[in-house]
């Protein structure tokens, strides 16, 4: 039975962390104050059979209709990514009272590179009076769109939680090679080649280039980055295409040693994470909202545009994830959407 008076209306489309975040709200608040409504999935291959009573779930944005008395009765409208037009042109008919109840979860590609978003993104985007996101993408969004929503500072999902205990039966590669991670996805964002070129030169060290391609859509560029990272790296590459279940991940991370994250936007948060609470090396772009927000935390992460080596501060890197596990816990979490449902 959902309460409406304390109603909180989740908006979101199906991605390989929504799940778990559903089961985490509903195990430490009331399911009875939670509707998740899931439309549409950021890939094909992506599955998921709810068994709570407070999960829909629509294919079709016709029957998205039915969810409209719950928007005028929510007290809040948490939109988890502003990705589909038919969402953001259903919000833009709003009437300001509602959009006052609506806390953006800001992913990402959903507002960097304002000339690139539509007309009606920007719109909706000046209009919405709260948003969920770090310190960092926060300005960004102040300095661009020229907006001062009030920001929920929160880690938003336990995708983005380190936990140990998830890495305790783990076993380490007996090979000795250094595995190095390319990226977190198939996303031109990563910048795949311009990291592959200036990786070209450890070609003849004993390494393993391990490229993530499961996550993308744009064939082209694929075929592109598997066509010149086998070419200058031969047998020591290996390109992820299948999507693996969240064990399978961790168990590749576990064993990575260097992690280079050269997106042109915050992108791969919880996989630099997960490296960072495992004493691993991680390069950035020192230009983005991601080097400097781990920066400010007092976490040492390396600028790829700067240097690159296989030099292990080990001292360092533990104090990394000694930060990562008292910032990134499940507490934080816990308490940051506290905060938020308590507004």
């Amino acid at each position: 039975m959902i309460d409406t008076k304390n109603l909180n209306l989740h908006i979101m489309f199906l991605d390989k962390f929504i799940p778990p975040f559903i089961d985490f709200i509903n195990q430490n608040f009331p399911p009875e104050e939670h509707l998740f409504v899931i439309y549409g999935k950021a890939m094909p291959e992506l599955e998921y059979h709810p068994t709570s009573a407070n999960v829909i779930s629509f294919n079709s944005f016709n029957n998205f209709f039915y969810i409209l008395p719950y928007i005028n009765v929510a007290k809040r409208i948490i939109i988890h990514g502003l990705f589909f037009e038919e969402v953001v042109n259903l919000f833009n008919q709003m009437p300001q009272e509602i959009l006052d109840k609506v806390y953006w979860v800001m992913w990402g590609g959903d507002f960097y590179f304002p000339e690139e978003q539509s007309q009606a993104q920007i719109n909706l985007i000046k209009k919405i009076r709260n948003v969920i996101t770090n310190d960092y993408d926060y300005k960004y969004l102040t300095d661009k769109y020229e907006v001062k929503p009030k920001n929920f500072a929160c880690i938003m999902y336990p995708s983005n939680v380190y936990d140990p205990k998830n890495y305790e039966h783990l076993k380490e590669n007996s090979k000795s090679e250094l595995w190095i991670l390319v990226g977190n996805s198939a996303a031109p964002t990563n910048r795949h080649l311009f990291v592959f070129d200036k990786l070209k030169k450890f070609k003849q060290e004993r390494i393993k280039i391990v490229v993530p391609l499961s996550y993308g859509k744009e064939k082209n560029y694929i075929r592109q980055v598997v066509e010149v990272g086998k070419e200058i790296f031969r047998e020591k590459i290996i390109f992820i295409f299948d999507f693996l279940n969240y064990a399978q991940y961790l168990q590749i991370l576990f064993n990575v040693h260097i992690g280079i994250f050269y997106q042109n936007r915050s992108q791969g948060f919880g996989n630099i994470i997960q490296l960072l609470g495992l004493g691993k090396k991680i390069y950035l772009d020192q230009n983005q909202n991601s080097y400097k927000y781990f920066s400010s935390l007092g976490i040492k992460v390396y600028s790829f545009d700067d240097e690159f080596d296989f030099n292990f501060d080990v001292t360092q890197l533990s104090r990394n994830a000694d930060i990562i596990k008292k910032k990134f816990s499940i507490d934080s979490l816990l308490s940051q959407w506290k905060e938020i449902f308590s507004n």
